[in-house]
C-alpha cells in the first residue's frame, strides 16, 4: 500500500515556475514507478510526466516536454514535478500516482495502482 500525498500548488503569472512535491508513505516506493496527470475544469485527465523506480527512465508528454523536469528521491520517498515556463493552458489540478510497474501503454493511460488527491495549479496572465 502506498499513500501520496501532492503539494506545491498554487497560483503564478504566465512565465513563472512551480515544484509539485509527491510525498509517499510506505516503504515500497522506492521500487515504483510514478506519474504525474493533470486535469482542467471540463476536461478529462491527461498524461504529463513519469519516472521509472530508479529515476532512470522519463516520459513526458510533448506539451510540456523541455518545461517539466520530473524527479524523485527515494530517500525521501518524494517525487517532484518542476515546472517552468508555465502557461495559461497548464492550469489544472495536477496529481501524482504510483505504480508497480513502468509501463508506457499504463502510464499514459493513468492505469495506475494508487493515487494522491491533487494540488491545485493556477496559471494567470
Amino acid at each position: 500500500q502506498v499513500q501520496l500525498v501532492e503539494s506545491g500548488g498554487g497560483l503564478v503569472q504566465a512565465g513563472g515556475s512551480l515544484r509539485l512535491s509527491c510525498a509517499a508513505s510506505g516503504r515500497t516506493f522506492s521500487s515504483y514507478a510514478v506519474g504525474w496527470y493533470r486535469q482542467a475544469p471540463g476536461k478529462e485527465r491527461e498524461f504529463v510526466a513519469a519516472i521509472s523506480w530508479s529515476g532512470g527512465i522519463t516520459d513526458y508528454a510533448d506539451s510540456v516536454k523541455g518545461r517539466f523536469t520530473i524527479s524523485r528521491d527515494n530517500a525521501k520517498t518524494t517525487a517532484y514535478l518542476q515546472m517552468n515556463s508555465l502557461k495559461r493552458e497548464d492550469t489544472a489540478f495536477y496529481y501524482c500516482a504510483a505504480d508497480p510497474f513502468y509501463r508506457r501503454s499504463k502510464l499514459i493511460s493513468g492505469g495506475m495502482d494508487y493515487w494522491g488527491k491533487g494540488t491545485l495549479v493556477t496559471v494567470s496572465l
